[in-house]
């Protein structure tokens, strides 16, 4: 199903050495708004920097895909030592399969992960890789925000009692 996630879990650190192995992971396509920092904050969420030396000492290949400018994305990516791919253009899946290319990790050993579902669930689905829904760190509270959450969930419900978060 197009707008359905693979997998749904609390947040990126959630994606830990157990959750890779059971599922054959080589390679981490990452969201940055809200999957790795605030929408706008240019220091990643707590436990981000740590997450992502424990993701490199597995020898997990990484790489932000956003559809932020290059001006939002790279003082971040170069903080966290991530290389990037901004202007994504999500849903379309330029910017996925760029990223797979350059980390040279078949599809199958990859997944996507980020925190919407017409956004980067979709791009993943329609490039036929795996994808993590993870839950915002915080849940914006702008209009547009509020207005993109409730298009999301006229085609996926969260439903947050079923959620086995980690």
């Amino acid at each position: 199903m197009l707008f359905k996630p693979t997998f749904w879990l609390k947040n990126v650190l959630a994606i830990d050495e157990a959750f890779l192995r059971k599922h054959n992971v080589r390679a981490l396509v990452l969201d940055m708004d809200n999957t790795l920092s605030m929408h706008g904050n240019p220091a990643a969420e707590e436990g981000v920097s740590e997450w992502l030396d424990k993701m490199r000492s597995l020898g997990i290949k990484m790489r932000v895909v956003s559809n932020n400018t290059k001006k939002r994305v790279a003082p971040l990516a170069a903080k966290l030592g991530l290389p990037f791919t901004a202007n994504g253009a999500k849903p379309l899946t330029f910017g996925v399969n760029r990223a797979v290319k350059e980390m040279k990790v078949s599809k199958s050993r990859t997944l996507v992960v980020g925190d919407q579902i017409i956004t980067d669930v979709m791009a993943g689905n329609l490039a036929g890789i795996r994808t993590v829904l993870v839950e915002p760190f915080h849940l914006e509270k702008t209009w547009t925000f509020r207005l993109k959450r409730r298009l999301e969930s006229l085609v996926f419900h969260r439903d947050y009692n079923d959620l086995e978060m980690k």
